[in-house]
């Protein structure tokens, strides 16, 4: 027997859409993706800046590295062209479809064009700086089968 939850406010019921599963920073993993988080931004360091915006075949390009987190750690966020705009610090930004790249041996993380980020209301968390994993360095290791 199926129940439907009553839509409040008398707003029509729509079909349940599946609930994204909030990630924490601290569960990230090399190589995972399809991250979903709420973070923090605690600062935003533009990296790169090319191309005109005057010449129409060549794009801007602009990278950011952002060091975001929530309570239970931080980590680095390459942030791409429109991102860097959002990335400002202090705000607050939900992370959808994030997946972890590996540079030079540690975590980064990123949204593709798969993703999106988004800038939603301040959370009231504070940012565990000093849980950062971007400073853990991993060391690629070929199993033998």
């Amino acid at each position: 027997m199926a129940t439907t939850a009553a839509a409040p406010h008398g707003e029509v019921a729509k079909p349940a859409l599946k609930k994204p599963v909030f990630t924490k920073v601290e569960q990230l993993k090399p190589g995972t993706s399809g991250h979903t988080l709420t973070v923090k931004v605690v600062s935003s360091n533009t990296v790169l800046q090319k191309g005109r915006a005057a010449s129409a075949h060549l794009r801007q390009t602009r990278i950011a590295e952002c060091l975001i987190g929530d309570e239970t750690a931080a980590i680095v966020f390459t942030a791409r062209n429109d991102q860097v705009d959002l990335m400002k610090p202090d705000s607050t930004v939900i992370l959808r479809n994030a997946k972890i790249d590996m540079f030079k041996g540690s975590m980064r993380l990123a949204v593709d064009k798969w993703g999106r980020v988004e800038v939603t209301e301040p959370a009231t968390f504070v940012v565990k700086e000093d849980n950062n994993l971007s400073l853990i360095e991993y060391e690629l290791v070929n199993v033998d089968e």
